[in-house]
């Protein structure tokens, strides 16, 4: 966290501390980080929520790699009947691969549209 974003020569400092984020001054300390995020719990990895936001308490979470995964900057979120999921998210929720759904939308299909099994004969 804090060499990502402060070191230029980190190999990923360009999407960090490169583009503007940062560590609170609280976290450069390990053990302030310690007291308000806790112990790293199995299987998670530190993760912000607003990834155009800094690494700071509010901002932080432990999460799954695939929250990560839905939660990065090249992910599409899709509102639909006000709740907003990443397009992966939509496919698990409503069972569509999403290989159907992207190649859908190169066709040039509505994302709602892609996201829907139409009917045979439809």
């Amino acid at each position: 966290m804090l060499t990502r974003c402060t070191n230029s020569n980190y190999p990923g400092f360009d999407k960090y501390g490169g583009r503007g984020i940062t560590v609170c001054e609280r976290w450069t300390s390990f053990e302030n980080f310690l007291a308000d995020m806790g112990e790293r719990p199995t299987g998670m990895t530190l993760d912000r929520i607003d990834n155009n936001g800094s690494y700071a308490p509010g901002n932080c979470r432990w999460a799954t790699l695939k929250q990560q995964s839905r939660n990065k900057r090249s992910s599409r979120n899709v509102t639909i009947d006000g709740v907003t999921l990443t397009v992966a998210g939509w496919c698990e929720r409503l069972g569509v691969k999403r290989a159907t759904v992207y190649d859908r939308l190169k066709l040039g299909w509505s994302i709602e549209r892609a996201l829907t099994i139409p009917l045979r004969g439809a």
